[in-house]
């Protein structure tokens, strides 16, 4: 099973590119609005085609990269390579074997996979 992870301090995120190649690939229609904030990270805000600036057509990138196995997602970052990382991101796909119970551990955002087992107290 392959997985995308974040390897670096600071959080998960995909570059502008990575993010609009995941929304072609899921089949969403979109455009995208230069808000004119300061950060780089702010600057850029997706909404469905036709809805600019609704904030209930709003896409937050958070939404598509949630099942981080998911194979559109795992190609991105494996044919983009460096240029998948968003602000503050190191992205990378690792394989595990596909019948391990995993989830993933941060902390402030570097990720790693762990093995799900059984703890009491």
């Amino acid at each position: 099973m392959k997985i995308v992870i974040n390897c670096d301090f600071g959080g998960f995120g995909l570059s502008e590119t990575a993010f609009e190649m995941l929304l072609n690939q899921k089949g969403i229609e979109w455009e995208k609005v230069n808000t004119g904030k300061t950060f780089g990270f702010d600057s850029i805000s997706y909404f469905h085609k036709g809805h600019a600036g609704d904030d209930k057509y709003y896409i937050s990138d958070s939404d598509y990269y949630g099942d981080r196995t998911d194979k559109d997602l795992v190609e991105i970052v494996e044919n983009l390579k460096d240029d998948a990382n968003g602000n503050y991101s190191c992205l990378k796909v690792i394989e595990i074997p596909d019948d391990v119970n995993w989830y993933i551990a941060e902390y402030d955002g570097r990720e790693h996979v762990a093995e799900r087992h059984r703890t009491w107290s």
